[in-house]
């Protein structure tokens, strides 16, 4: 059997692929001091900030901010915009059920917060009465 030039060509050619890629190989498993690397399959805890304390009792939705609007359950930025928006528009909220009106608040979404919110500080006041 004789070989041709081509196969010839392709042999070197094969050759001088498997030597520069063993080369790379040795390259690359040399390990420089310092560059050792060590691969765990164990998760580590995420690494917890502490949340500044949230005060304290209902939030008024006539007087509330961006901010303490979205302490509520279910009240998000765009929401908690909506509110202000809202509030400003039509003036303040004569009960927590008048959020109703605002766009994005349902029943269910209502349901999540009645208890964390309250329309002014003069239902307070009352219900301080009452229990005095």
């Amino acid at each position: 059997m004789k070989v041709t030039k081509t196969e010839w060509l392709m042999f070197v050619l094969a050759g001088v692929f498997l030597i520069v890629l063993a080369l790379l190989y040795c390259q690359a498993a040399a390990v420089t001091p310092g560059t050792d690397y060590t691969i765990s399959t164990q998760r580590q805890a995420a690494e917890v900030t502490p949340e500044p304390p949230e005060p304290e009792g209902p939030v008024d939705i006539n007087a509330a901010g961006l901010d303490e609007l979205q302490r509520l359950t279910g009240i998000g930025p765009a929401l908690a915009q909506r509110i202000i928006d809202y509030r400003g528009e039509h003036g303040p909220f004569r009960s927590v059920e008048d959020l109703l009106e605002v766009k994005g608040i349902g029943e269910a979404t209502l349901e999540k917060f009645r208890e964390e919110a309250v329309a002014g500080t003069d239902e307070e006041d009352g219900e301080e009465d009452k229990a005095a």
